[in-house]
């Protein structure tokens, strides 16, 4: 494991294998046999990475959903589809680099690709804004998937960003109103689409990407209304605790699958996606793919009709309370069957 890519829950892996690398050098270099400490010590490492990476708390998931390694945008896009032309601005202010999008096909089906981008080194991400779109980039986003529902094109969005950009600039030009009007758009237009989050969807930034008919969620990925650092910041003052909000606010793709926020869960390589990129490509296209052939027989009204139905059956909840306090007499009363009026003469 190269040494930029170590997270601290995965130093005991990390100092294994470079034992292991150190033995085998030896072994090379003085023609000495240590197969068979190595081989145990290489059982030991996949026992290890078995137990780890099976059983990974939500705080440990974040990290790798944040690796600054892990595949972002442009990576999926160029190993899942074909023919892809990258479209700029929103024809009313810039180009914002947080959001890339265009033409591509899918198995020969034209689509719209449209996801926030991160940025691979320093200068790219002050570029980019670390992924967090102005509203310029919400409003590139809105013309594209306007212009694919003109032309009846599936629109196909990755979610990957901390949140909207928060500066004085994005609050100046209608951050808010931008998102809001993503929303609202896109929750009326007449073709498929599917949203991806694949890396940390957060927030509002994460949200106007991401009404979909379906939405899935790479293995490792989290998806939150607010981030942790967020939450910690605001219930303890403090965002250095935000492994424990992570570990509270059920973000990670197994709980919400459980709570249905999300359709399907796309398996990654052991470690995470950063480790085999044409691994996890494979597994999303598979799945994307049969999303969009349930999808595409659809009319427009129905599958304007199928993404209501899909997100108002988040956030079920029951009366309890008043359950408890519904008297035996009440119960009773209400179970009674009514009288007709024949028989109350």
């Amino acid at each position: 494991m190269a040494a930029e890519q170590m997270l601290p829950f995965e130093k005991p892996i990390s100092d294994l294998r470079e034992k292991i690398a150190t033995l085998k050098t030896l072994a090379e270099n003085n023609g000495m046999d240590f197969s068979e400490e190595i081989a145990r010590l290489e059982e030991k490492c996949k026992a290890m990475e078995e137990e780890l990476y099976n059983e990974m708390t939500p705080a440990q998931k974040m990290h790798i959903a944040r690796l600054h390694q892990r595949p972002t945008s442009l990576d999926f896009i160029q190993a899942v589809f074909t023919d892809f032309m990258e479209l700029h601005g929103d024809r009313l202010f810039a180009d914002d680099l947080a959001i890339v999008g265009g033409l591509a096909k899918l198995n020969g089906l034209p689509v719209t690709v449209i996801g926030h981008q991160r940025g691979k080194d320093t200068k790219d991400n002050i570029a980019r804004f670390f992924g967090s779109p102005h509203p310029e980039g919400f409003r590139k986003a809105l013309r594209l998937m306007q212009q694919a529902n003109k032309f009846n094109r599936p629109i196909i969005t990755f979610i990957d960003t901390k949140g909207a950009y928060p500066g004085n600039t994005a609050e100046e030009r209608g951050q808010s109103e931008a998102i809001a009007r993503n929303l609202r758009e896109m929750a009326g237009f007449g073709v498929p689409i599917v949203c991806i989050v694949i890396g940390e969807g957060g927030s509002g930034g994460a949200l106007a990407l991401g009404v979909g008919n379906r939405v899935l969620m790479l293995e490792n990925a989290i998806y939150s209304a607010i981030s942790p650092n967020g939450a910690a910041s605001i219930l303890w003052k403090d965002a250095t605790k935000a492994d424990i909000a992570a570990e509270a606010m059920k973000i990670t793709a197994k709980d919400l699958l459980e709570f249905e926020v999300i359709e399907d869960i796309v398996e990654e390589p052991q470690g995470g996606a950063h480790r085999d990129l044409a691994f996890t490509a494979e597994r999303l296209k598979e799945k994307l793919w049969k999303h969009l052939v349930e999808l595409l027989p659809m009319t427009p009204e129905q599958l304007i009709e199928d993404r209501y139905h899909k997100f108002r059956k988040i956030g079920q909840f029951r009366m309890a309370e008043a359950a408890s306090q519904e008297t035996p007499q009440a119960s009773q009363e209400s179970d009674a069957p009514e009288m007709t009026e024949s028989a109350k003469v």
